[in-house]
């Protein structure tokens, strides 16, 4: 029997309530006066959640494995990312909304910096304001609306980051990513992964020099690169494989758009703002409502990329400055944890084990003080999947019934 038949067999719909909170990229290491942003963080809040919870670490694929944001979350929705390799151009198309058919190919990109021997000195062009990024998006679907019959579809998601879309014949969505993933070197060359795809993969190309000739003038973001091309999956929903009725509190989309491939419901709030309060707010209305609430954090993520130690840990307090307001509206089940760790040294995504908290009427405390990596690493909860997680959050909700006799 696989998991999710099995879940399906034992998921039972009762009245008790789950909430997730995602700090994205909380994950970290040593380095402020041998401190992790966690370690260095004020946070009186969770302290007292940690004394009162059981914790442990994470691996959102496996051990070693370093995640994308995609598989990092459906790993917390209890699918194995292995199993649904799902295109991060797919989940921002969906997360703004773009209405993706089944032979619609999805591409995130970014807009870049490029030197004039074409070599990336910025992936993320200084960050431009998201206003900026819908001129510029104005300017190339104004120039560029078909190549060889594919119509072609932009939005702005935040900042630098956009989605892009093609429709047309016979497109396949394995093409390989044009984003280097570091500076100093040159755009890769957009690749077919497989026959089928070999014509998207030349419209791609196509596309990219139409761009970079639109964008010659421009500064900082002269130049666009691509990546987590692919084709709408189909996945299960969390209605049918463990009866529940979820909703997504997320502000930016790529996190709306993998909640939504999943079938949660996305409420309110869209922007590339953290709006913590607003949230809060919402996420008090909304949550008598559903059996289950993801809500998302970003910027814990985004200081982490920047390698900004003060501010991941600015953010971290921040959060917890609200904590008292989000446990008003009183889980049952409440879980805190990241999908996956950004530590500051690195800049980047990391394969180091990310640090849950997990509090319910059914928890063992741990005889923990703090939410911290190394406090984690002595609860109980021990070391586990990024998929075993969700199975725990419906055991602690008592949304599991017995298995066999």
């Amino acid at each position: 029997m696989e998991l999710f038949e099995l879940y399906r067999e034992i998921s039972v719909k009762n009245e008790k309530k789950i909430l997730l909170i995602v700090l994205d990229g909380i994950g970290d290491l040593p380095l402020k006066e041998d401190k992790t942003p966690l370690e260095a963080a004020k946070t009186p809040n969770l302290d007292i959640l940690a004394r009162e919870a059981s914790l442990g670490l994470h691996d959102p694929v496996a051990r070693g494995i370093t995640p994308g944001s995609g598989p990092g979350h459906l790993a917390l929705f209890g699918y194995d990312p292995l199993k649904y390799d799902v295109g991060r151009g797919v989940l921002s198309a969906l997360g703004l909304g773009m209405d993706l058919m089944p032979e619609d190919v999805a591409a995130r990109g970014n807009f870049a910096t490029i030197d004039e021997q074409g070599n990336v000195l910025d992936r993320r062009a200084g960050r431009i304001p998201t206003e900026l990024n819908k001129k510029l998006i104005g300017k190339l679907g104004t120039n560029i609306k078909e190549i060889d019959g594919v119509k072609i579809f932009l939005k702005t998601e935040a900042e630098h980051r956009f989605a892009r879309v093609l429709r047309g014949e016979g497109l396949g969505g394995a093409v390989s990513d044009t984003d280097p993933q570091v500076t100093g070197k040159s755009p890769l060359v957009p690749t077919a992964l497989n026959k089928g795809s070999e014509k998207t993969a030349e419209i791609v190309k196509n596309f990219i020099e139409k761009a970079g000739q639109i964008l010659a003038d421009e500064h900082p973001a002269n130049f666009i690169l691509l990546r987590g091309f692919d084709r709408l999956p189909l996945i299960p929903p969390v209605s049918e494989i463990f009866k529940l009725k979820a909703g997504a509190i997320a502000s930016y989309p790529m996190y709306r758009g993998v909640a939504k491939l999943v079938g949660m419901e996305i409420l309110g709030i869209e922007g590339e703002g953290e709006m913590l309060d607003e949230k809060v707010e919402l996420l008090k209305t909304k949550f008598p409502e559903y059996d289950y609430i993801f809500f998302h954090i970003k910027k814990t993520d985004s200081y982490g990329e920047d390698g900004n130690f003060d501010a991941k840990v600015h953010h971290i307090e921040e959060f917890d400055n609200v904590l008292p307001e989000i446990l008003s509206i009183s889980p049952d089940v409440l879980v805190i944890t990241g999908d996956h760790s950004t530590p500051v040294p690195l800049k980047n995504h990391s394969w180091h084990p990310v640090p849950v908290l997990l509090k319910s009427e059914f928890t063992r405390p741990d005889e923990t003080t703090r939410f911290t990596e190394k406090e984690a690493l002595k609860g109980s909860l021990g070391r586990f999947k990024g998929t075993e997680l969700m199975p725990q959050l419906m055991a602690h909700a008592l949304k599991f019934k017995k298995f066999g006799a």
